[in-house]
């Protein structure tokens, strides 16, 4: 039989009527017919118009030439089988587009079927290997039986390699959708996130809800007896539910997917939305409900529920970010932003040009340490919860408001608002505390901004300046930054920076000052003093950098290291034949209320081998009167030892007499200030004389410091001072050049003569 009535006799077998066009629902396979033969066109539908593969009817697409079916191909991406006539316009027009179908239009996963009326033309085996099609059937082989066999394995070659594709596609989406929730800021950003990845691995719009439920857990039986759901976030026309709970949503179809999604902790998917469960840790169990106006694509059950665990690590992971940024950047106790937040918030308004009528407080409460020490750290965190919801009270409620440090809050506003009358308004107003009212002072240090306002953290800088000058002032008192007083403190700081290096690198050294009797010219003693020389070879004085280590704390480590020292230097002095010699050094007032002083003197005297009566203590007028019970106990203690004490620059300071009469001293030390006046008739003349006088009255040995001449020193010894020390006798030096120096002296002084 000829090849026409052979393809024609198949046909005839169905007796169907073509199928209509407009009649094919969207669940169809798309078959595209290419050739230029419209009898094969017309019969091949008509042969197989009603036929069902995998459960779907067949849409038939026509295209008469290679151009035409490169057209329609561009418009449908999703057919499924293409049936490719070889000859048309050209005897291998088909063979030339399936190079196009697959490198150009990327078609990969659909079949392509070559139909030839003429097999010479174009070879089985060659053109296989040659071109990327599925099967190569000569017209007269295609009978209906064998069509539709044809057919049907192309179907499923293509089916299978849509889901292997989508499968791929889908756990690309996880991963992207991890890669995404990494970089969310917040839950609330999540949230949405999860809508917006849930809507693109269905392939619909972005619009839905997350519902998150708090579980109520039996401890008798570990049963969870309720949920309260509270939508936490939503998208699209859904986004007005956000903070509602479950029970306020008017949309029945919503609430009951919801609540069997989590009640019964399982997806559950209808055909125009999906209700997907994430499992929580402690009860935070939660769910996402997105829908579409059109039926949803069938999903693979393995992928979704892949999805689903990934986005609940993900979930675990974000809320574990979140409660690290809290405890970066939150303060637990008193509920607001900490320092660095507070940092970080000016750094974003000063990005937004705001105007110079914008000011910095810092407020401190005073005597807070006091407090917590009389009432207890717990009444003291209560009361710096109720100062920071106070502060949050109108009309500071416009501010940033921020606990900076320990008793310290920032407040950070427009200046009308930011003023001390207001501050203290709030704050001196009574607090309710414990059945009681409780008042406090509060000081503050404001700064305002300028142009050339630096950073956040440069400005709490300036304002921590302007509060440490307002409580210099007493307590209640406010300041404001200038300028002046900013060069001033960093000039400190920077000192104070310098002189730590100096001290780690060896760039501090100790001298000593003989200390000459005033009756024999003997020396008596020396005072061990602190230099320090800058690499350049200056040197800065005592009285820059003393003041800068006893407010910074740094002299407790140089007060101990010039102790060690000088107590070796005595062991050298004793080695040399000098072993009558006291040594002299100074205490500050941080020292000499360590806890471990009197331990760290007792062993240091033992890892010198250094006898305690070749060692006197010099404390200052001002140390000897503070904390009296204090001082008198340890100062007894020293004496008990054999540690002699002195009070040095007798005369500068406001001590009670009968505190001084109390205490185990041996020895007062009256000012340079005052000896400089023996010259003249200036008041200084006689305080000299009195402080004298007064140590002998008290028992005391007195010892005169800055003697410059000998007539100062003439006069000392008239008045009956017994010791002296200064450039007359000797200069401050080196341990080497003082051992030099003593092996000079022949025992009396001129003065003394």
């Amino acid at each position: 039989m000829p090849e026409q009535d052979e393809f024609l006799s198949f046909l005839d077998e169905g007796k169907k009527s073509p199928a209509s066009p407009g009649g094919v629902t969207e669940r169809s396979w798309q078959v595209l017919i290419v050739d230029d033969d419209l009898d094969v066109h017309t019969t091949t539908e008509f042969a197989l118009g009603d036929v069902m593969i995998q459960g779907r009817r067949l849409e038939f697409l026509h295209a008469y030439s290679s151009s035409e079916a490169l057209q329609l191909l561009r418009q449908e991406a999703h057919v499924a089988v293409i049936l490719l006539d070889v000859v048309m316009e050209t005897e291998d027009a088909g063979l030339r587009i399936v190079r196009v179908i697959r490198e150009e239009l990327g078609l990969m996963h659909t079949r392509i079927i070559l139909r030839t009326g003429q097999p010479g033309y174009a070879p089985e085996i060659d053109t296989i290997n040659r071109y990327d099609i599925n099967d190569y059937k000569t017209k007269s082989e295609l009978i209906r039986n064998k069509l539709y066999t044809t057919l049907t394995t192309a179907i499923r070659s293509y089916d299978q390699l849509c889901r292997l594709d989508a499968s791929r596609h889908g756990l690309e989406q996880i991963v992207a959708a991890s890669n995404q929730f990494i970089v969310k800021q917040g839950l609330q950003a999540f949230a949405e996130g999860v809508i917006t990845q849930i809507a693109g691995f269905a392939g619909i719009e972005p619009e839905g809800l997350i519902c998150v439920s708090t579980h109520l857990t039996s401890a008798a039986d570990n049963v969870a007896l309720h949920f309260y759901p509270i939508i936490t976030a939503a998208t699209g026309r859904y986004r007005h539910l956000i903070q509602h709970q479950l029970t306020e949503i008017d949309d029945a179809r919503i609430v009951e997917h919801f609540t069997r999604c989590l009640s019964e902790r399982r997806n559950l998917i209808d055909e125009c939305s999906l209700t997907l469960f994430f499992a929580g840790h402690e009860g935070q169990d939660f769910a996402a409900f997105v829908d579409s106006a059109l039926p949803l694509r069938k999903l693979d059950q393995h992928l979704l529920e892949v999805f689903c665990v990934n986005i609940a690590l993900c979930a675990d992971n974000v809320a574990l970010v979140s409660r690290l940024q809290e405890y970066a950047f939150f303060d637990r106790l008193v509920r607001l932003p900490n320092r660095q937040a507070f940092i970080n918030l000016i750094d974003q308004r000063l990005k937004e040009n705001i105007s110079d009528q914008w000011v910095i407080a810092l407020i401190d409460v005073d005597q807070f340490a006091g407090i917590n020490d009389m009432l207890g750290h717990d009444y003291g965190d209560r009361l710096l919860g109720a100062i920071a919801r106070r502060l949050e009270q109108p009309p500071l409620d416009r501010c940033l408001i921020a606990r900076v440090t320990g008793d310290k809050f920032g407040i950070f506003g427009e200046e009308q608002v930011v003023k001390p009358d207001i501050l203290q308004s709030i704050l001196t107003a009574p607090f309710e505390m414990d059945g009681g009212e409780h008042t406090v002072s509060i000081s503050a240090g404001f700064v305002q901004l300028g142009e050339d306002s630096r950073s956040g953290e440069e400005l709490i800088k300036d304002a921590s300046i302007a509060l440490k000058q307002a409580k210099s002032n007493g307590f209640g008192q406010v300041a404001y930054y200038s300028d002046s007083v900013g060069a001033e403190i960093r000039e400190r700081t920077q000192l104070l920076y310098d002189l730590r290096w100096a001290f780690n690198h060896h760039h501090l050294f100790v001298v000593y000052q003989p200390q000459v009797s005033l009756h024999d010219g003997a020396v008596t003693g020396v005072e061990a003093l602190l230099r320090w020389r800058t690499e350049d070879g200056q040197f800065v004085p005592p009285s820059r950098f003393i003041p800068v280590a006893e407010h910074s704390g740094l002299i407790i480590s140089l007060g101990h290291w010039v102790l060690r020292t000088a107590l070796h230097a005595v062991t050298r002095l004793r080695a040399a034949g000098h072993d009558r010699l006291r040594m002299a050094v100074n205490v500050s007032a941080a020292q000499f209320h360590q806890p471990q002083f009197l331990q760290t003197v007792q062993e240091t005297l033992c890892d010198t081998a250094t006898r305690p009566k070749d060692l006197e203590l010099e404390i200052t007028e001002p140390v000897a009167a503070l904390s009296f019970d204090y001082v008198e106990k340890l100062l007894r203690q020293l004496e008990a030892i054999g540690i002699g004490v002195a009070i040095d620059d007798f005369g500068t300071g406001f001590s009670s007499l009968s505190c001084l009469d109390r205490l185990p001293v041996g020895r007062l030390k009256i000012d340079k200030s005052f000896i400089g006046a023996l010259d003249s008739q200036r008041p200084g003349q006689r305080i000299a004389g009195i402080v004298i006088e007064l140590g002998r009255k008290l028992g005391m040995r007195v010892l005169a410091e800055g003697v410059e001449t000998a007539a100062q020193a003439a006069l000392l010894r008239d008045l009956g001072c017994d010791s002296a020390q200064g450039y007359y006798f000797g200069k401050p030096m080196p341990l080497e050049d003082l051992l030099q120096w003593l092996s000079t002296q022949n025992g009396a002084a001129s003065c003394c003569d």
